[in-house]
């Protein structure tokens, strides 16, 4: 499965007025986990079977709720047994069409 996801602190920014911090510690342990994954300006997105990729998330969500209240959580799932390595296959295929 694919999982797009999105975790916001709502009392976790710095004096700037950034949660720069909160949403690394996020995403440290997505990168930490082995999983397949990446991270663009939006969303991280992690690959794995369900009860792994819901672990991390959580963990990731546990962390940011650490240093606020109160934490936002937008996921998305693409849930497609038996298939892997689609992190970078369904861009593929998206960059296969865009030549033809």
């Amino acid at each position: 499965m694919l999982v797009a996801f999105s975790i916001s602190p709502t009392d976790a920014a710095d004096e700037s007025g950034s949660v720069s911090e909160a949403v690394a510690a996020a995403v440290r342990v997505v990168r930490e986990s082995g999983l397949p994954n990446e991270t663009n300006a939006m969303f991280t997105n992690i690959e794995g079977e369900w009860d792994e990729v819901m672990a991390v998330v959580k963990r990731a969500l546990d962390v940011v709720a650490e240093v606020s209240p109160r934490v936002g959580l937008v996921l998305k799932a693409d849930i497609r047994p038996g298939y892997t390595g689609q992190l970078s296959a369904k861009v593929e295929r998206i960059e296969k069409a865009l030549e033809g």
